[in-house]
């Protein structure tokens, strides 16, 4: 079993040697800025289950409960701030060696890293905007929480359709378009980098798998077991912290002129 060391060093050439990388990023990377992984020990879903999309169609208790629980995560997701490993792909893109991020995340926070909207695919959508289910305009949430709180009406858009946060819920699936993109970037990788994910959510969790089908190097780095672990298409498999590995193997992969935005 080779050393961390030298595991490590095998990332850098793996990222040093690729010029079309897809990254792929999980709750691993979330916690980093301070966001709860909603699966975890901790985490909402072990104190109450979101709302099923057909449910807030169809019902205003169910459109309440939603309002309800979006509202317990909004300040951690309002204040977060993006990390070292946010950064670290930043560094990859301005160095024009990212393809894609493909990100099941819904904290906003590689668009707040600045990375491009052509090279961001948010899977399952964002918590930074509202977007009406009727006429699909989307807004700042920031007002509409507000509301709620005062009035415990969840809120509706101009044109009589309902408001939810822009997040692709239980029993809704994801749109066609986002996975089009997904799919494609993993036709064309020549690296593909899974960081903080279980990799246990599908449809998402089968785009690194569709990467290395098509011939790129498939790398894992997460905290504990994932459900590609042992595939062998996974080429490398590091254990531990993504905040502690990635940015570190990025710095050194990149050229000194490359390192600061």
């Amino acid at each position: 079993m080779p050393s961390v060391t030298s595991q490590s060093e095998s990332l850098v050439q793996y990222l040093r040697k690729a010029s079309r990388i897809l990254v792929f990023t999980g709750a691993g990377v979330s916690t980093g800025s301070g966001i709860p992984d909603f699966r975890g020990p901790e985490g909402i879903w072990k104190r109450r289950q979101p709302v099923y999309y057909q449910d807030f169609m169809g019902s205003e208790a169910a459109r309440v409960e939603h309002w309800d629980y979006k509202l317990e995560g909004w300040p951690a997701f309002r204040n977060a701030q993006p990390n070292a490993t946010h950064k670290a792909i930043r560094q990859l893109e301005a160095a024009s060696k990212l393809l894609m991020v493909v990100t099941q995340n819904i904290d906003g926070l590689h668009a707040k890293a600045r990375t491009e909207p052509e090279r961001l695919v948010e899977l399952h959508g964002t918590n930074s905007l509202v977007e009406c289910q009727t006429c699909h305009c989307q807004f700042d949430p920031t007002s509409y929480f507000e509301d709620f709180c005062k009035s415990r009406r969840p809120p509706r858009c101009e044109c009589g359709g309902f408001l939810k946060l822009a997040t692709i819920s239980f029993g809704q699936s994801l749109r066609p378009e986002d996975l089009h993109r997904a799919e494609e970037a993993a036709r064309n990788a020549d690296l593909v980098v899974a960081l903080g994910s279980t990799l246990s959510v599908y449809p998402a969790a089968e785009i690194p798998l569709l990467a290395a089908r098509h011939g790129a190097p498939y790398v894992i780095v997460n905290r504990g077991p994932t459900e590609h672990d042992g595939f062998p298409s996974v080429k490398l498999r590091l254990e531990g912290d993504v905040l502690e590995i990635f940015p570190q193997a990025v710095s050194a992969a990149l050229p000194l002129s490359s390192e600061r935005l």
